[in-house]
């Protein structure tokens, strides 16, 4: 039984699947879309807007918060210098999912996910 055990694991370890989310959550920020797969997107979703809510903080403390999660130091200073300020009037829901059909090869629900 699943019970209290919340997360989708996508069928890999759990070193796997934390460094997955890093690298979408990092192109999420650095490209602002993401196309993936609907469970992948529903997972990074909650994780991205972490990262945002952490940016409009905007306190060393926060920046190195950041630091630790996304890859980029680059995203880091995009995240605090240009998207936080963008969002300082909203109070969370920084992020959209539109369907876009299955894909070819395996029929799976694909997604995309950007900022709003």
């Amino acid at each position: 039984m699943r019970h209290r055990m919340a997360g989708r694991t996508l069928g890999r370890t759990s070193s796997h699947r934390r460094a997955l989310f890093r690298n979408q959550t990092t192109d999420l920020l650095r490209y602002e879309k993401l196309v993936t797969t609907e469970a992948k997107a529903k997972e990074v979703r909650g994780l991205a807007e972490k990262m945002i809510t952490l940016g409009k903080k905007g306190t060393l403390h926060h920046r190195r918060q950041a630091l630790t999660f996304l890859f980029d130091e680059k995203v880091v200073k995009k995240l605090f210098d240009e998207l936080a300020p963008r969002f300082e009037e909203r109070s969370g829901g920084y992020t959209r999912l539109t369907k876009l059909g299955p894909r070819k090869g395996d029929n799976a629900p694909m997604v995309q996910l950007e900022l709003v």
